[in-house]
């Protein structure tokens, strides 16, 4: 069964458009409302909001180097577009297309930071497993790279990919 191929297109752009939106959203409020503040406890022991600008990847790695970022976010989001374009047009491919519009929105979310203030906002903190502070656009790319993972090794089949239904 095909679906509206134009629809569903425009859905996926949809998604990925509000996905970026509430990426930077929290952001924005990550700036205004944490900035100068230490970090605010949201379950004790366990997650906290606090602020962090953090100008290089997970650890601090590559620190300073964000044309590094950039380049490598503009080809995961070229690489989702080519690939979610080449995909069959059918239902059963609509998980995949959904992780790959997360995905990029994540990309580009991030992106963002930092070509507008030269790093990225973390705010997000699992202090119980002393987890590295992340951010919304942090939680796409994981969630998206892992379902992928996990849809292409147990869902998808080889055959699957030769149904075109154009």
């Amino acid at each position: 069964m095909t679906s509206n191929t134009s629809g569903s297109r425009v859905r996926v752009f949809i998604l990925f458009a509000a996905a970026v939106l509430l990426d930077q959203f929290t952001k924005w409020l990550a700036y205004t409302r944490l900035r100068g503040i230490f970090s605010v406890t949201l379950i004790p022991g366990v997650l906290k909001l606090q602020y962090l600008e953090n100008r290089g990847a997970a650890f601090g790695m590559l620190e300073n180097r964000q044309w590094i970022f950039i380049i490598f976010a503009c080809i995961i989001m070229g690489g989702c577009c080519f690939y979610g374009f080449r995909l069959p047009r059918t239902r059963k491919f609509i998980p995949m297309k959904l992780c790959l519009a997360f995905l990029s929105a994540g990309a580009l979310g991030n992106m963002i930071d930092r070509i507008w203030h030269n790093y990225v906002i973390d705010f997000i903190y699992f202090s119980c497993i002393n987890f590295p502070i992340f951010n919304v656009a942090d939680i796409y790319v994981t969630v998206s790279v892992t379902v992928i993972v996990i849809l292409v090794l147990f869902y998808y089949k080889e055959e699957d990919y030769g149904k075109q239904g154009q």
